[in-house]
């Protein structure tokens, strides 16, 4: 795995920059807020990188934070999401925004982006808020004690906690703080 390159930048597209490094040139691959960030031809860059192997070929991924390179991760790890939108979403919003538009459940922030739409904005909330969850930074308010018997009954009945959670998230706002009517809605989301 390459964690990270630092060399001096041969070339900038709108897609990608290229980095000499010990006499190589690599095609870095980086969201639009990155390639403003460097500074052109000739100077030193160092970039926190991601490869990702596929099929045809290996393609190496640049962020100027190890926080980007960290979101991006997430977001390829999404079913249906790619890097190509992984990209776009980083080239368009911050971390921060992304991290708010999640804890907040806006997905129409997320619309913004190119290429993604009303369902897949949601998606990426839904999916996000559960990986993202454990990120104090976030705004996201800790489990109540109730939520948190919830989990634990769920995961006693054999569920992950991954699974647990995503149940959890599923039970509509308004049900009532009974811990078993919450953990029988939480039971219908395996349904």
């Amino acid at each position: 795995m390459i964690d990270t390159v630092t060399g001096q930048v041969a070339a900038i597209t709108k897609q990608y920059v290229v980095v000499v490094v010990g006499g190589v040139g690599l095609r870095v691959h980086v969201p639009a807020t990155v390639r403003d960030l460097v500074d052109g031809p000739g100077h030193t860059v160092t970039l926190y990188t991601h490869l990702h192997v596929r099929e045809d070929g290996l393609i190496l991924y640049g962020f100027a934070e190890q926080e980007e390179r960290a979101l991006f991760e997430t977001l390829i790890a999404i079913s249906g999401v790619g890097p190509r939108i992984a990209l776009a979403l980083l080239s368009t919003l911050t971390v921060e925004h992304i991290h708010n538009a999640v804890a907040r459940e806006e997905p129409d922030v997320l619309t913004r982006v190119p290429g993604i739409g009303k369902k897949l904005a949601q998606k990426l909330v839904f999916e996000l808020k559960d990986r993202l969850i454990l990120e104090p930074s976030l705004g996201i308010a800790a489990l109540s004690d109730v939520d948190t018997d919830v989990i634990a009954t769920l995961t006693a009945l054999g569920y992950s906690v991954v699974e647990a959670q995503a149940a959890l998230q599923a039970i509509p706002r308004d049900a009532p703080a009974d811990i078993e009517e919450r953990v029988r809605l939480a039971l219908q989301y395996f349904a």
